[in-house]
């Protein structure tokens, strides 16, 4: 695959699209785009207060169409949102535009970082904590993974070296 291709970084919430997405595009000179940004732009406000106000079905609808007109002309590296993959064809659609690789973190791993981050701020969230934050990352992960695992690369997230995910790019 040719590396100027973009590259599309999914996973859960919580496994490091953003912060490992800017590291990557850095050393491989490519531009990076934070989905999430381009949608707030797009909705003209934050994600939470479009998703109290629309609802996620029309957030997921919104989300599709920015994926699909992302300024992709020159290389990139794209942080995903962690649901992204999971609808319309936007795991296909970004398989077939680019590379995809899916950041694979494990539940409690996931959750120790969420704990630590604005939980009101992650809709999908529904502002759980403690137990209940585990059994509902634990359960949507599961739900998820199928469409993450149909990333042309997987890592393991947790030990995985920016020497890796460059390795990967090219």
């Amino acid at each position: 695959m040719n590396d100027t291709k973009p590259i599309f970084l999914i996973g859960f919430m919580g496994s490091g699209k953003t912060t490992w997405g800017r590291k990557l595009a850095l050393k491989t000179e490519r531009a990076f785009i934070d989905l999430d940004e381009e949608i707030a732009d797009e909705a003209g406000m934050p994600i939470p207060q479009y998703f109290a106000e629309h609802g996620e079905t029309a957030f997921r609808t919104l989300e599709s169409r920015v994926l699909k007109n992302l300024p992709l002309e020159q290389p990139v590296v794209v942080a995903t949102g962690g649901g992204t993959p999971c609808y319309f064809d936007n795991m296909a659609w970004m398989n077939k535009t680019g590379k995809t690789i899916y950041l694979c973190v494990p539940p409690k791993a996931l959750w120790s970082r969420l704990m630590q981050t604005d939980i009101a701020a992650r809709p999908a969230l529904g502002g759980l904590t403690g137990k209940a934050l585990l059994d509902d990352i634990t359960a949507k992960l599961a739900d998820r993974t199928p469409h993450y695992q149909q990333a042309t690369h997987i890592v393991d997230q947790l030990s995985m070296r920016l020497d890796d995910l460059i390795s990967l790019s090219k």
